[in-house]
């Protein structure tokens, strides 16, 4: 190639996007997406341009021009006469924008210009390349120049080059984040062309102001930005660290991002944080069959204070499924869902909670299995009829009538919950029972001659509260009066059994007593094999001298270990009880959800009790589960403390262990539990459950 004499390059500075250094705040224009659902709303929020209304990249233009002789007229120069650089979309630290570089030929400039694609390719041959700062000397920081010259691909020393190669140099230099302008320069010497990148660093990094971040921590930002202080700003980095902000809000579902990013002055950087805040929430019935809205039958105060999220906040669409979960748990509602819509140009969402309401209630019929029976055609068979309402008086308070009936046990109880008691801000819940049970008393007194059973008949009235303590831990405290007594078969009240052992702690036909209880429940993840725990604690009240009065402590722990497919579920439960109590209301160990290979309470009865038992279950075929267990159950010697003895009379062990294995099926019932055992005496017994032990 020839030596280009007489050629200069002439150039306008690149400069970096204009955000950077003024820009007005956007009105939130990412609620323009927000009509159809939350998702696309979110998606639209978080995948948007991080900076829409940018022009930017400014234009720029190189051109090459050959001065005429003195004394002649204007050549037609077959080089390159004039070309412009216009770089469109193009993000921060996108290195793939890089090559969008276009060169256009612009109208006017010297004659003969027959077309871009041929100046285009026109090369100049360029025997140096330097990197001086915009007034043309050395830059004072060395470092800076070698990102410069690293970033250069094209220009090189002793290298023929284009319009199109010195552009994308200028915007590979660019790019690198250090600069906000370059400007190339050709300067003809003795020795050729030499291409000089005239650029002009960033601010050094002291400062950071952050406005509108009324949620994002102060410790994410200081963290972000340390790295960089006393540092040339680099936009790069810049740019990694409003993708990492926006990235804290879209992991938390926060409806927010980095509207608008400027250096000022001094070095400080000024984020501007558009978050969506919660203007209003409404609730809108829906009819089940249409879809269509109706009018609702809850009151929509019932459902609002059950919401966390609340006017004035961030909406999080987390704590909006959160919420969702919520009101589904309720029990009254069939479908439930958040509807966000801006609310007008404010840059605040306005919140519709789709509710479609379940039907309140009704009768129904059912049946089930007593473990107390254990003999007879029918034994353990019981049938069931209920009549229930979901919300009462739209306050989704419930209430609860039924009526149970077996071979033997009946169980009339009515029950009225209000879940969350008006105007407490505990979420505390008030239960009011009345209950008139006769139950089997076999568990402790069994074994009367010629098979014969009594029953224990209770008549329960109380009040009980109820409140979440703290995550997974909740407390119950009550006042409950009790009026119970035993009946024969025949029915006549009885105060001693077969063996003479007393029915009764008051020596009369009935035990009256006050209850004051408390319990504490932790309750893990709520899966069955999660970590379960549970404190109960019942005292008898004194008030009236034929009342008992007694103290008696009840707890059990779970644990759940997974092995690879497999569960290992150890669980482990103790109680005692001190002063004068009711014989039948002593701890009765051995059966289904006791130690497995015995009947109900054949191992034992007494004032204190210690069971404990492991299982290892693993998946089968499909709802099908195997199971292979071990169970460890004693009364602690204290069977001869029980009013009568009623273990010693009818020649309880007081300990003993059963093992074995079984299958469980899940149903819509509840798991299925069918196990067979073995109990150390070498005695075989079929168990058959319907949901998991206690």
């Amino acid at each position: 190639m020839r030596r280009n004499d007489d050629v200069t390059f002439t150039s306008s500075a690149l400069k970096i996007p204009p955000f950077l250094h003024h820009q007005t705040k956007p009105s939130l224009p990412f609620f323009a997406q927000l009509a159809q659902t939350k998702l696309s709303f979110l998606h639209s929020l978080l995948t948007r341009a991080r900076f829409p209304n940018s022009p930017l990249l400014c234009s720029a233009s190189l051109s090459l021009t050959r001065p005429s002789s003195p004394g002649s007229g204007p050549k037609s120069l077959p080089i390159l006469c004039s070309a412009s650089l216009s770089l469109s979309n193009y993000q921060l630290g996108d290195s793939t924008q890089s090559d969008s570089v276009v060169a256009q030929q612009k109208s006017g400039g010297a004659s003969g210009v027959h077309g871009p694609s041929r100046y285009d390719e026109e090369r100049v041959l360029i025997s140096e390349v330097l990197v001086r700062n915009k007034d043309g000397e050395e830059l004072e920081r060395k470092d800076l120049e070698a990102e410069a010259l690293a970033a250069l691909k094209a220009c090189r020393a002793n290298s023929a080059l284009t319009v199109r190669e010195v552009q994308e140099d200028v915007h590979r230099v660019i790019s690198s984040g250090y600069f906000c302008s370059c400007m190339p320069v050709a300067v003809d010497t003795r020795d050729g062309i030499r291409l000089v990148f005239q650029v002009e660093p960033n601010q050094e990094f002291h400062g950071l102001v952050c406005e509108g971040a009324s949620v994002l921590p102060t410790k994410f930002l200081q963290d972000a930005f340390r790295g960089g202080y006393g540092k040339v700003v680099n936009i790069k980095h810049l740019d990694e660290v409003i993708s990492s902000i926006n990235g804290w809000y879209m992991e938390r579902g926060l409806f927010g991002m980095v509207s608008n990013a400027e250096i000022l002055s001094g070095g400080i950087i000024r984020l501007e944080v558009a978050e969506a805040e919660v203007n209003d929430i409404s609730i809108r019935f829906l009819d089940r069959k249409t879809g269509e809205p109706t009018k609702g039958k809850t009151k929509p105060e019932t459902i609002l204070r059950q919401l966390t999220t609340k006017k004035g906040q961030v909406y999080s669409m987390l704590q909006g499924k959160r919420d969702v979960d919520t009101v589904l748990t309720m029990g009254i509602m069939e479908d439930v869902s958040f509807i966000p819509q801006p609310a007008g140009d404010t840059g605040k969402v306005d919140l519709i909670m789709n509710v479609v309401e379940r039907p309140n209630g009704g009768f129904s019929a059912g049946g089930g299995i007593s473990s107390g029976i254990t003999s007879g055609p029918l034994s353990g068979l019981i049938g069931s009829f209920a009549y229930s309402h979901r919300n009462v008086f739209g306050r989704n308070q419930k209430l609860n009538i039924s009526l149970e009936r077996g071979q033997i046990d009946s169980i009339f109880r009515i029950n009225y919950t209000d879940p969350w008691i008006e105007g407490d801000d505990k979420r505390t819940s008030r239960t009011v029972m009345v209950q008139n049970s006769r139950t089997p008393g076999n568990l402790v007194h069994g074994n009367q001659p010629g098979n014969d059973s009594l029953t224990i008949g209770r008549v329960i009235a109380g009040i009980e509260f109820s409140r979440p303590l703290r995550p997974k831990w909740s407390g119950t405290v009550g006042l409950i009066f009790q009026h119970a007594g035993a009946r024969g078969v025949n029915g006549n009240p009885m105060i001693k059994d077969h063996y003479s052992s007393p029915l009764t702690a008051s020596g009369k036909f009935h035990d009256d007593m006050l209850l004051a209880k408390f319990e504490s429940v932790y309750t893990g993840s709520g899966d069955h094999g999660s970590s379960m725990f549970v404190f109960n604690m019942e005292q008898g009240l004194p008030l009236w001298p034929e009342w008992l009065f007694f103290n008696r402590v009840n707890t059990r722990a779970r644990k759940g270990v997974e092995i690879g497919p497999a569960l290992c579920l150890l669980s482990l439960s103790g109680g005692h009880v001190m002063g004068n109590f009711s014989p039948h209301e002593a701890f009765a160990i051995g059966g289904t959800n006791s130690v497995r290979g015995y009947e109900e309470g054949a191992v034992g009865s007494g004032r204190s009790y210690a069971v404990g038992s492991g299982e290892i279950s693993f998946p089968v075929l499909g709802p099908v589960e195997g199971v292979v267990f071990a169970d460890y159950g004693t009364d602690l010697g204290s069977g001869p403390t029980v009013p009568g003895d009623p273990a010693g009379a009818r020649l309880k062990p007081g300990s003993g262990y059963g093992y074995g294995f079984g299958i469980r099926v899940d149903s819509p019932l509840g798991p299925l539990r069918l196990e067979y055992a073995f109990n150390d005496s070498h005695t075989k017994r079929f168990h058959f459950g319907v949901g998991h032990r206690n």
